[in-house]
């Protein structure tokens, strides 16, 4: 557990064992707690496992900018050059994919080793010809800023529910309450609203670097197996991994698969 210096505050991240890095970027308003089996796992199998909170969310500084998709690929890219991290997989779970498809754009390929994407569409928005986005209209976008506004731990307990295939248990809804609402609402839709009109569409064919894409059956948060196809259709050469009893989260409802799935990928590579 750490804290990085970056724009008048600090990032928090964790971070544990040695080899080559695989650092883990969580999802809007979460944290890198999500990430603990990956980082203890990871850990003990020769990797050097990190991952972080981005700016304003878990227990990362709340400042009131930049809170951008770009800003924050910018902010894992200070993080691993300062760090002086080589030979990288970069792993991103819902925006955090978008995150790191913005950190592929910004400052290439030369310094990673792989990108893992966990359950996320090219968009998340319907453009039009564009069937797999989940805010179909400016409308629903202006919803999802009232409710955040208005009825902050409401939102929280309706979008946590919806990532699951099953219902999560009473500890860990606890805990994932306590990580989200670490989140002020005023950077909870600021983020989200940049996050549902980014378009990678047209990047992700220019993609050139060894990808997983890993995604639960169940259609949770919009996020179908044919969203994930068509980001499969996109990457020249990656790989869909399809978790058969998960929804948006398969490295927490299929742990155990998850990380030996990624492992197995990774290993491949060497």
């Amino acid at each position: 557990m750490a804290e990085y210096p970056f724009d008048g505050g600090v990032l928090y991240y964790e971070g544990q064992g040695k080899g080559d890095p695989i650092l883990f970027i969580h999802g809007v308003t979460m944290s890198c707690r999500f990430f603990a089996r990956q980082i203890d796992w990871f850990a003990r199998h020769d990797y050097h496992a990190l991952a972080l909170d981005l700016r304003g969310h878990g227990r990362s500084s709340k400042v009131m900018r930049g809170h951008t998709i770009p800003t924050y690929a910018q902010d894992v890219h200070a993080f691993i050059e300062d760090r002086g991290l080589k030979n990288v997989t970069l792993v991103g779970w819902s925006m955090g994919a978008f995150v790191m498809w913005d950190y592929i754009r910004q400052f290439g390929t030369d310094n990673l080793k792989a990108s893992i994407v966990i359950d996320e569409a090219a968009t998340d928005y319907k453009w039009p010809g564009y069937d797999h986005g989940f805010a179909e209209t400016v409308e629903n976008v202006a919803g999802y800023v009232n409710a955040i506004q208005t009825d902050w731990h409401g939102f929280i307990r309706e979008f946590s529910a919806s990532m699951f295939a099953t219902h999560p248990s009473e500890e860990d809804a606890r805990w994932m309450f306590d990580e989200i609402s670490r989140v002020p609402p005023v950077i909870a839709s600021t983020i989200l609203t940049d996050e549902i009109f980014r378009d990678y569409r047209d990047f992700l064919t220019t993609l050139d670097l060894p990808t997983l894409i890993c995604g639960g059956r169940a259609p949770c948060l919009a996020i179908t197996v044919a969203a994930l196809e068509d980001v499969r259709e996109r990457i020249k050469g990656s790989k869909l991994e399809i978790f058969e009893n998960s929804g948006h989260c398969p490295f927490l409802e299929e742990t155990d698969k998850f990380n030996k799935t990624v492992h197995n990928f990774l290993e491949g590579l060497d």
